[in-house]
C-alpha cells in the first residue's frame, strides 16, 4: 500500500522525466539515422584512425593489441596487418598482447607465422585487460633504452587514437600508430529485383545498395565512433592520454 502511495505521490514527476527520457531518445535515433546519409561517419573513423600519427619508417618494435576472441575478424585484421609490417620491416620485434586464454595468444602467434615472420621475432605477453594496462605491462618489460625508440602500434582503427597517446603517456614517446583497416568490396551491387524472384508489392531497392548497404555500415560506424569518444574521454580523465 505504501509503495502504491509513493508511486501516486511521485508519479507526475515520473511522467514527466519518462517523456523526457523518450523524447531525447527519438532526437538522438533521429540524428544518427541523418547522420548516416552522410559521409560524416566515415571521417569520423578515419580521424580515429590517423589523428595520432601513422608510422613512415621502420619502427624498433612492432606491437599488436588483442582484445577479440581468436579466430575472429577483428583480431585476423590485426594479425594480416602485423605480418604486412613485419615482412616490410625485417629488423622489428614483433610483440603480441592479448589477454586471457593463453591458447587465443599461441592461435595469434601461429597465425604470424603463417604468414611469414619468423617465430624467433615474436614475443607473447598474455596480460593487459584494457589499453591503458597493455601500455604499462609492455613498459615494464621492455628495456628503459627502448622507450625512446619508435614502436608500431597495430589495432582497429577507431582504437587508434587513444592506443598510440596511451603509449606515448608510458614513456614509449615515439609510438606511431599502424592501423588494421578492413578494405571496401568494389563490386556493382544491383540487382534485377524481379529476375531473383522479388514481389511486385514489395518496394524495389535493387538500384539502391546505399540504402541497403552504406546507410546500416555507417549507423554500426557511429556506434562504433560514439563508444571510442567516450573512451577517449574517460582516458583523459584519468590522465591517461
Amino acid at each position: 500500500m505504501r509503495t502504491w502511495i509513493l508511486i501516486c505521490t511521485y508519479w507526475p514527476r515520473l511522467r514527466r522525466l519518462l517523456r523526457s527520457t523518450v523524447s531525447m531518445a527519438g532526437v538522438v535515433f533521429l540524428s544518427m539515422a541523418f547522420l548516416a546519409f552522410t559521409r560524416i561517419p566515415f571521417d569520423a573513423h578515419s580521424w580515429l584512425g590517423t589523428a595520432a600519427g601513422e608510422c613512415r619508417s621502420e619502427p624498433t618494435l612492432i606491437i599488436v593489441l588483442g582484445g577479440s576472441g581468436m579466430p575472429s575478424a577483428p583480431e585476423l585484421l590485426r594479425l594480416h596487418r602485423a605480418a604486412e609490417l613485419a615482412n616490410d620491416w625485417p629488423e622489428a620485434a614483433v610483440a603480441v598482447v592479448h589477454p586471457g586464454d593463453p591458447q587465443a595468444i599461441q592461435a595469434m602467434r601461429d597465425e604470424l607465422v603463417q604468414r611469414g615472420v619468423d617465430s624467433t621475432r615474436i614475443g607473447l605477453i598474455n596480460e593487459g585487460d584494457n589499453t591503458r594496462a597493455q601500455a604499462l605491462v609492455v613498459a615494464s618489460r621492455m628495456l628503459p633504452n627502448m622507450k625512446s625508440k619508435s614502436v608500431a602500434v597495430v589495432t582497429a582503427p577507431e582504437n587508434m587514437y587513444r592506443s598510440v597517446l596511451t603509449f606515448r603517456g608510458v614513456g614509449f614517446m615515439e609510438a606511431c600508430g599502424a592501423p588494421a583497416w578492413d578494405h571496401a568490396m568494389y563490386h556493382d551491387f544491383n540487382y534485377d529485383h524481379g529476375a531473383v524472384g522479388g514481389k511486385a508489392w514489395v518496394p524495389d531497392v535493387s538500384d539502391r545498395p546505399a540504402l541497403r548497404y552504406t546507410f546500416w555500415n555507417y549507423l554500426k560506424l557511429e556506434v562504433t565512433c560514439l563508444r571510442e569518444y567516450m573512451a577517449i574521454a574517460y582516458y583523459r580523465l584519468n590522465g591517461w592520454i
